[in-house]
């Protein structure tokens, strides 16, 4: 069965559709990783990991395209429903870890 990847509201999905081509296209094939393995999307993404801290639930971040700015994603996992919840895109310095 597959993972279900949601955007977590529409402000995410507007952030998505205005990151560079580059960075929205290493997105598109993220999600469809995440959709097909699950939450561990695979080693090949630059500084995948769980983040660590006081933080609630299983949350996770990878880097889009590294440089200057590099870009991220981070997700919420819930592995009962299989579903993925995207809560932020964009640039590392704005990322809320």
């Amino acid at each position: 069965m597959k993972w279900e990847v949601k955007f977590k509201n529409k402000k995410i999905e507007k952030q998505a559709q205005q990151l560079d081509k580059r960075a929205l296209l290493s997105l598109q094939v993220l999600v469809d990783n995440l959709k097909t393995y699950g939450p561990a999307p695979g080693k090949h993404w630059h500084n995948y990991g769980k983040l660590q801290g006081k933080r609630q639930g299983d949350k996770r971040h990878c880097h889009l395209i590294k440089g200057n700015p590099t870009y991220v994603c981070c997700w919420e996992v819930y592995k009962f429903d299989k579903h993925i919840e995207v809560y932020y895109v964009g640039t590392h310095e704005n990322a809320p870890y």
